[in-house]
């Protein structure tokens, strides 16, 4: 792995990786969207409302993928100081906070008909809101890392730190009462009837392949400006 720490191995693998993941993940989050709006029938107790689940589900479980990707690209960088960990961790932090954001829109939309409400101060939804902020804080923090010239040590800390929300966020539905349905989905079991599962794992997967592929489109973009600033750095230098 440390090997694709070099830039040009990463712009090599990234190159046709990127596209791939990208149009195999349009193609199978636009067939598990067709299958559920479409064909699956409505739920008993929820009735249509149930086929916000396609988009919900994915985009939970990608906004908490988003930050545990944070973290653990930031521990990489600041045990072995890997320039590409970081960029990979400023490159995860926004695609992550839309999936975060349409999280808590699609939620709020699926609680009206559900619970009566739009939004509730349980501890699913709020530590939800909780992650939204943390993003956030997280992108305030590397722009001022790369304009205001604080430690980029302080971004990477700050993206272990918020790590520990991931769990809570996790958990939340099992430690408190709460209106959020307990998890449906545990290790070799699931209480979704396979007629809901097997889309919604395709609608995972495609998300998963599209977030993959728009980080690492952002990698290459983040990493193409970083050279370019060093090359006109390296020209100013040159002509002084």
């Amino acid at each position: 792995m440390h090997g694709y720490a070099n830039p040009k191995r990463f712009l090599a693998l990234a190159t046709w990786l990127t596209p791939l993941l990208l149009v195999s993940g349009l193609v199978l989050t636009g067939g598990a969207l067709a299958w559920g709006l479409a064909v699956v029938p409505p739920d008993r107790l929820m009735g249509e409302t149930v086929r916000i689940l396609f988009v919900h589900v994915p985009t939970a479980w990608l906004g908490m993928g988003g930050w545990s990707a944070i973290a653990i690209s930031s521990a990489v960088y600041l045990i072995w100081r890997h320039p590409l960990a970081a960029l990979a961790a400023r490159a995860t932090a926004l695609p992550g906070a839309v999936f975060t954001a349409v999280c808590l829109a699609t939620g709020s939309i699926w609680g009206r008909p559900t619970w009566g409400t739009w939004w509730e101060w349980d501890g699913r939804l709020t530590s939800m809101l909780v992650l939204l902020f943390l993003y956030f804080g997280y992108m305030a923090l590397t722009q001022a890392a790369e304009r205001e010239g604080i430690s980029p040590r302080i971004p990477a800390i700050f993206g272990l730190v918020g790590a520990i929300n991931i769990p809570i966020i996790n958990r939340s539905v099992v430690w408190w009462n709460s209106l959020h349905q307990p998890p449906s989905i545990t290790v070799g079991k699931s209480a979704i009837d396979p007629e809901f599962l097997v889309p919604l794992l395709v609608a995972v997967l495609g998300f998963s392949l599209m977030f993959g592929g728009v980080v690492l489109a952002r990698m290459r973009a983040l990493l193409a400006e970083t050279q370019a600033e060093a090359r006109l750095r390296r020209k100013a230098m040159e002509a002084v």
